[in-house]
């Protein structure tokens, strides 16, 4: 209780920009960076300038480099195709690429409800989708996945506590006041229920979306985390200018 009480108001400090710790939450080890929209510039990336999906954070860094950016954290950004084209919702500097799905189907993206994050100017935020369509944010850059983990405080409805169906998995949640994003990544297989838990019991948040569990993988140097592996659709990264 206490370590999570340290860990919220650390969190809730606005003077804190990117931070990124190695944790543990009920046996599980889990890494967490958090990311302050007022202090970081998060942005979502799909190709580089000749249209070519990134797809890895070395081809991202690359393309940052060449526009005088620096790669600060980086994690898998939702759900895709077999071309690496996102499954919903894509939005990138403002523009629609790809429509909302808002409609059931197979697999984890389809176990509604599922939802957006959504960057906008001055804040961050998890919808779930039917919100995110009634309300129409004016997000500059979003990304659709699923199923949502926590929605307006609770667990996703079919998660069920004592599943066996366990992978390495990784999500994000945001503050009520929109300010900060929270990335986790677990670092050993983990089921939908447990790993959920973390943002609503651990991180305290309301609203929190599954990236996926398949391809999981974050860049934070901070921790150690800079390899690769596989190749991805969407990347949710935080950049700023490379210092002259």
């Amino acid at each position: 209780m206490i370590r999570s009480l340290v860990l919220l108001l650390f969190l809730a400090s606005p003077g804190y920009g990117l931070e990124c710790r190695d944790d543990n939450f009920e046996g599980i080890p889990i890494t967490i960076c958090s990311s302050n929209v007022l202090a970081d510039e998060i942005r979502i990336f799909l190709k580089d300038e000749n249209q070519n999906i990134l797809g890895d954070f070395g081809s991202l860094n690359t393309h940052l480099n060449d526009q005088g950016l620096k790669l600060n954290f980086a994690t898998n950004g939702g759900m895709y195709r077999p071309d690496r084209s996102p499954v919903g919702l894509y939005i990138e500097n403002g523009e629609v690429l790809r429509e909302a799905v808002t409609s059931a189907g197979p697999g984890n993206f389809g176990m509604l409800p599922n939802g957006v994050f959504c960057i906008t100017d001055h804040s961050v935020h998890v919808l779930e989708t039917t919100q995110y369509s009634r309300l129409q944010p004016s997000c500059k850059f979003a990304t659709q996945s699923g199923p949502m983990l926590v929605i307006d405080g609770q667990l996703h409805p079919r998660f069920l506590e004592f599943s066996t169906s366990r992978y390495i998995r990784n999500g994000v949640g945001t503050s009520q006041d929109g300010k900060w994003a929270h990335f986790v990544i677990s670092n050993r297989p983990v089921n939908f229920h447990r790993f959920a838990r973390v943002f609503k019991d651990y991180l305290g948040v309301n609203s929190a979306l599954y990236l996926d569990g398949n391809i999981s993988q974050i860049f934070a140097p901070g921790v150690g985390r800079v390899a690769s592996r596989g190749f991805m659709g969407p990347i949710i990264a935080v950049v700023s200018p490379v210092a002259q």
